[in-house]
């Protein structure tokens, strides 16, 4: 366990990789956790021996609040334009993008394969916090910004005081940036991961493997890693450009790999992310699956 000040960081394992992610603590005289993606054992281990008054998921995605239900009398906290999100399986279909692709059979089929303890995490969420408000924790100010483009409503907890940033899923893996629900958003996503470099702070954590960064090697990880937003539409334009229709740009593994296309959420979010691509780059899928240009 990595300590910065009063903040902990958990690590979840092999390297905080989804379906893990990095946890913080707070450790003041209210202990407060944000997001509970980090290894179990870890988790209750901390709880045990210093105790957990708040849990705070900075949005709904499963590696976010994997480890909910191990606090089933600690109260938990969502952002304001999520809380709705989670009240159904219908909303997590909405927001993922699965309604949009396959219609109700495919809401039943996200039902029936949604683990149990997904639903049961994201059920004990019984509240919210304000975006762009100070949040005083026993002398640790934190400030939940409202950064969207993976989610919506994500959030990244800015601790101005401690120059402390936990960036999350902005998280510099080589797998890119991910918008691929249909509550995600490409240039929202570039805009908010340009918002993160220009906070006062020198400290830039994580949600995902490497972990933490200094401010300057978080502003050239940031440059390369929004890049590949770049790359991702000149690949698309370039099978665009070779005759392919929409249903065989899906069966490539353009952002996943094509052997785990047959998972419905995998080939949900595979479709979705070529379908923002296309639309970026001035294209219409027709019902017909050609592909038109619209605009250039």
């Amino acid at each position: 366990m990595q300590q910065i000040g009063p903040i902990w960081i958990i690590e979840g394992p092999n390297q905080s990789k989804v379906p893990f992610s990095r946890s913080l603590y707070i450790n003041s005289k209210d202990k407060v956790l944000i997001d509970t993606g980090a290894d179990p054992t870890e988790l209750k281990a901390l709880n045990d021996q210093h105790g957990v008054d708040l849990i705070i998921n900075t949005h709904y995605h499963p590696d976010h609040t994997l480890h909910n239900h191990l606090f089933p009398n600690v109260e938990k906290w969502i952002n304001p334009l999520e809380f709705e999100t989670i009240q159904s399986i219908e909303g997590i279909a909405l927001e993922n993008g699965v309604y949009q692709e396959w219609g109700p059979e495919g809401v039943e089929v996200l039902r029936n394969h949604m683990p149990k303890e997904w639903v049961q995490n994201l059920g004990g969420i019984s509240g919210t916090y304000q975006y762009e408000e100070e949040y005083n924790f026993s002398g640790v100010k934190v400030n939940f910004l409202h950064t969207p483009g993976h989610t919506k409503g994500y959030v990244t907890p800015y601790f101005p005081k401690l120059g402390i940033v936990y960036a999350g899923d902005f998280d510099m893996t080589s797998f890119g940036p991910w918008y691929f629900g249909s509550d995600g958003d490409i240039e929202k996503f570039i805009k908010s991961g340009k918002q993160l470099v220009e906070l006062d702070a020198n400290t830039y954590i994580t949600g995902h493997q490497k972990g933490v960064f200094t401010k300057q090697e978080f502003m050239e990880a940031m440059d390369k890693f929004l890049a590949i937003i770049d790359q991702r539409d000149e690949a698309i334009d370039k099978y665009v450009h070779k005759g392919m229709n929409f249903e065989e740009l899906t069966n490539i593994g353009i952002f996943y790999p094509k052997k785990i296309l047959n998972t419905i959420i995998i080939r949900t979010w595979e479709r979705s992310g070529i379908r923002k691509h296309l639309h970026r780059l001035g294209y219409h899928v027709h019902e017909s699956s050609e592909i038109l240009l619209v605009n250039k």
